[in-house]
């Protein structure tokens, strides 16, 4: 009679288990299914239209080297849209037309340029061309947003807080935004939504569609950082709502979708239907990730090699050079080659993420001591990254330095969504 008694109570423990294991169902079909096959896109046939129009202007008077600034900001809007690296490097060479004509004299159109080169992870190079602002004067706080964006990027963390610091203004958007990104850096991600919010309630009461767009996508990624999955679907659905060919907030409704709920065939659906408009190498990689989760290997590296593929066929320069580590580092044959690409990285951008990547690739190569040594001088306690504490949980493991691996797993097992199915075994082995 007891084995009787017993099995209710096990069964009992099981299903409570299960539950709790269950994700809760956020997203619906029914929200987003229009975004999916929007017909045409307002934004690409105005931008067509305007570089048609400008073009026919300086074509007839080459003189008006204005028009070109004009003409380059149009693809700029064609490359965010589409993400076809083309667009891009034509309005490089358009702002670089203009910039020698004015003998790079003017602020507005140096800065345009050195944007374009962040986009580009020329970093380096946009630091000098917002230097060559700063040293012309003009406009000088929109120089020093442009300052802060770059020295962020560089690891330039001192020069980034004084940039912030003679910017500093709570009631001003591009204050708020770079204060969120600040914060969000030091690992504060609940003051940095805080910013976020503000930044948010000034973009919608001055109904500016290009400021809400940004607050909400950027707002639906925080959010999901901080666990807080329904209000990022809901911050992704309203970006869709102003602009429905917005495809990076369909890609955050993708991440849900497979991260969070673990619904492969409904992810795939999603990204298939972003690439159709907007193709670009990553959505290869988050396919890849999602057919590993499948334990489908076949559709895994097929679409890794369509990645490597696309990257071969168009010059990306070093914009996928993270991922490539990260990818080549995972294989034996390739560990060599992802060390090569981490040293190049550590040099175009010499933040504790990139030298992470460094780390990680000597720990993929055995050499456990010197991905331990690069890892507790550069990266321990500078990134909040996820990916960068499990990488860093890893190699403190392989040293025998179970005490330093504890408190980082705890945060990891947080931090799961953010990271994806396929470390959630991995972390809980740490």
């Amino acid at each position: 009679m007891k084995l009787v008694q017993t099995i209710p109570i096990l069964l009992l423990v099981f299903l409570l288990h299960s539950c709790s294991n269950t994700p809760k169902q956020i997203t619906n079909t029914a929200d987003y299914n229009n975004y999916l096959h929007v017909k045409g896109n307002k934004s690409i046939t105005f931008a067509n239209n305007e570089i048609d129009f400008w073009q026919k202007k300086f074509d007839a008077a080459p003189n008006q080297i204005s028009y070109l600034s004009l003409i380059a900001s149009n693809y700029a809007t064609l490359f965010e849209y589409t993400g076809d690296i083309k667009n891009l490097y034509k309005t490089e060479a358009l702002l670089t037309q203009s910039n020698q004509a004015y003998q790079y004299s003017k602020v507005s159109t140096i800065r345009s340029l050195a944007r374009n080169y962040i986009a580009q992870h020329r970093f380096k190079e946009a630091l000098q061309l917002a230097n060559k602002a700063l040293a012309i004067g003009e406009g000088l706080k929109e120089t020093q947003k442009l300052l802060f964006d770059v020295q962020m990027e560089l690891g330039n963390y001192p020069e980034a807080a004084r940039n912030l610091n003679a910017l500093r203004n709570l009631k001003d958007y591009d204050y708020l935004i770079r204060i969120a990104k600040w914060n969000d850096h030091k690992g504060d991600l609940k003051t940095a939504i805080s910013f976020m919010e503000k930044a948010r309630t000034i973009a919608e009461k001055e109904d500016n569609k290009v400021l809400k767009i940004w607050s909400y996508s950027n707002l639906g990624d925080f959010y999901g950082h901080a666990g807080r999955i329904q209000e990022s679907y809901d911050s992704y659905l309203k970006t869709l709502a102003i602009d429905p060919n917005y495809s990076y907030a369909l890609k955050g409704i993708a991440w849900i979708v497979f991260s969070h709920e673990r619904n492969t065939k409904e992810a795939k659906r999603i990204v298939e239907a972003i690439e159709v408009t907007h193709n670009t190498p990553d959505f290869y990689l988050l396919k890849s990730q999602i057919a590993q989760f499948e334990g489908d290997t076949a559709s895994e590296l097929a679409n890794k090699n369509a990645y490597f593929a696309m990257l071969k066929s168009l010059n990306y320069g070093a914009m996928y050079n993270k991922y490539n580590v990260l990818i080549y580092a995972d294989a034996k044959a390739t560990a060599n080659k992802a060390l090569e690409i981490a040293k190049i990285e550590i040099d175009h951008r010499p933040t504790p993420d990139s030298y992470d990547l460094l780390a990680w690739s000597y720990y993929n190569l055995g050499k456990n001591q010197k991905a331990l040594e690069i890892a507790q001088k550069y990266v321990a306690g500078k990134s909040f990254e996820p990916k960068v504490n499990y990488h860093l949980a890893m190699i403190y493991k392989s040293n025998n330095l179970a005490e330093k691996v504890k408190p980082i797993k705890s945060q990891l097992l947080e931090s799961i969504y953010e990271l994806g199915p396929n470390l959630d075994q991995k972390v809980t082995q740490l």
